[in-house]
């Protein structure tokens, strides 16, 4: 049994069809095996004698006129995509691992009756296939390898799904690999997300920053406002934390004299999963001695422009819908107070009474727990309600309650609002800044105000955290800090969605 066109998808194979496809794949590898029993053979060789890849020979030899032949002999590998076997002449797609495809022709007068034969026989779809012959064009002007010589790379026992079809997204969540064979878009944002690390990284070597690593396993969870995972440490006999955020190690190091520091890396919260939200997500924290969150603003459009410019060769990115989106220039700052003020149509400060929040949030069907509503958390609410929407271009909100930012400086010269920011782009929060408080004093009364709200039920409230205490009361320059999602900062770059940018998404 051959396959000589590309197959079904997978998702609409029957498990019959499937359980028969793998029994005469099995027989096939059986038979290599008993075949070629010497160490460079059979249905899985160790080595192969390689000397040009797909995309190398594409570079070099993809301007060939129609019949044209180079006299070059090139020995490759890939996976047969597409089969089409004819009497004296067969027709094969290898494609490399990012996309690249060549033509294999494999012919009775190049390689004999028995190796045609064979080639008949054992080459499914999804084969990986070694190829030995010259570079040539075909008559229809299609890259080939004339073939010579072949073998087996690696046998496929299940069949592929359609690699000109779509996948259902079920499939592509919970099959990456098969998705990353099939679609362009995945092997695509793969490389974005190397090429945004990359740049990410260089941004901040350019400016003297330092990367380290933090524990993800805490004795104490904090850093964020987050509901966190707990495991058990069976060596220490102990409940342990995933980290919720690396911020107060790494402050912890600005302590310590590393006054420009920066992490990428993974954190865990244990709260839903919607289209921006994974319970598990990559993070770039960074701090900066003797800045501010104006500062830290400045170096964060720098982050995200280099990163689109890296993936997109401009700050002009074209999403995976065709919108086009403009992530350049100095990027609008507006007060959080002033525009929820201008769109509810009357003053709101932070001396607004708690009821009149409340009879507002009633009024416009914002719905906030009562027993965990505090001016602040009534205000952002409102905001999201009234402002949120309206953003179109890349925005900071500045000037946040104080009371919803425990680890932020008050304002230089606004009572009740701290020094905060929010980015918001293409309608989604994708990164947060601060000038960080670091008055030991002041941020003890903020972690046991935390504290009270845990106690009354808040998941997300931090706890008292006595050795961040401790190293704060040696003494903490002032410090701008900043955290962006690197799942986020992809889906601005690309219009995707979050699942999309992970490689591997959490899936029920």
């Amino acid at each position: 049994m051959t396959d000589t066109s590309a197959p079904t998808p997978i998702d609409a194979d029957s498990a019959e069809d499937v359980f028969e496809q793998k029994a005469v794949r099995l027989a096939k590898r059986e038979r290599l095996i008993a075949e070629r029993e010497d160490a460079a053979g059979g249905a899985y060789p160790v080595a192969l004698p390689i000397t040009d890849t797909i995309p190398d020979l594409r570079a070099r030899f993809g301007d060939l006129e129609a019949g044209a032949e180079t006299g070059v002999t090139a020995a490759v590998a890939g996976r047969v995509v597409f089969s089409r076997n004819t009497g004296k002449l067969c027709f094969a797609s290898l494609q490399s691992g990012g996309g690249s495809r060549i033509q294999a022709m494999v012919s009775l007068a190049n390689v004999g009756d028995e190796s045609l034969a064979a080639w008949k026989e054992l080459v499914d779809l999804g084969d990986h296939v070694f190829i030995t012959g010259e570079v040539i064009s075909s008559r229809r002007g299609e890259l080939s390898i004339m073939v010579t010589d072949w073998r087996i790379a690696s046998k496929a026992i299940l069949p592929l799904p359609n690699v000109y079809g779509e996948l259902s997204e079920e499939t592509r969540m919970r099959s990456r690999f098969l998705d990353l064979i099939v679609r362009d878009q995945a092997r695509e944002t793969v490389v974005a997300r190397a090429k945004v690390n990359q740049s990410l990284r260089q941004t901040f070597a350019s400016h003297a920053f330092i990367e380290v690593e933090t524990p993800m396993l805490q004795v104490q969870h904090g850093g964020a406002a987050a509901r966190p995972f707990v495991t058990h440490a069976n060596a220490f006999d102990a409940d342990l934390y995933l980290r919720i955020a690396p911020e107060l190690f790494l402050k912890r190091a600005v302590v310590g004299g590393i006054d420009r520091v920066f992490e990428i890396n993974r954190n865990f919260r244990n709260e839903g999963a919607d289209s921006t939200h994974s319970p598990e997500f990559a993070m770039l924290e960074a701090y900066q001695a003797y800045s501010d969150y104006n500062g830290i603003a400045d170096l964060t459009q720098e982050l995200i422009q280099n990163a689109a410019v890296a993936v997109a060769g401009s700050t002009e990115v074209t999403w995976a819908d065709g919108t086009v989106y403009d992530l350049g220039g100095e990027w609008d700052r507006l007060s959080m107070y002033d525009s929820l003020s201008d769109a509810a149509g009357r003053g709101i400060t932070p001396e607004t009474p708690l009821d009149e929040l409340f009879a507002l949030a009633e009024a416009e069907g914002v719905e906030v727990p009562e027993k965990l509503a505090t001016h602040g958390k009534l205000v952002e609410e409102l905001w999201e309600h009234f402002v949120k929407s309206r953003l179109t271009r890349p925005t900071f909100v500045m000037d946040f309650p104080l009371d919803t930012s425990p680890l932020v400086r008050e304002h230089r010269t606004i009572p009740g609002v701290v020094e905060k920011w929010d980015l918001y782009v293409r309608g989604f929060e994708l990164a947060t800044g601060y000038s960080e408080l670091v008055d030991p004093v002041i941020q003890r009364e903020r972690f046991v105000e935390q504290a009270k709200l845990a106690a009354r039920g808040d998941d997300e409230a931090m706890r008292v955290d006595e050795e961040f205490l401790r190293a704060l009361e040696h003494g903490m320059p002032p410090t701008g800090g900043m955290g962006m999602g690197i799942d986020r900062l992809l889906m601005a770059i690309t219009g995707l969605g979050i699942r999309e940018t992970i490689l591997f998404p959490l899936v029920k």
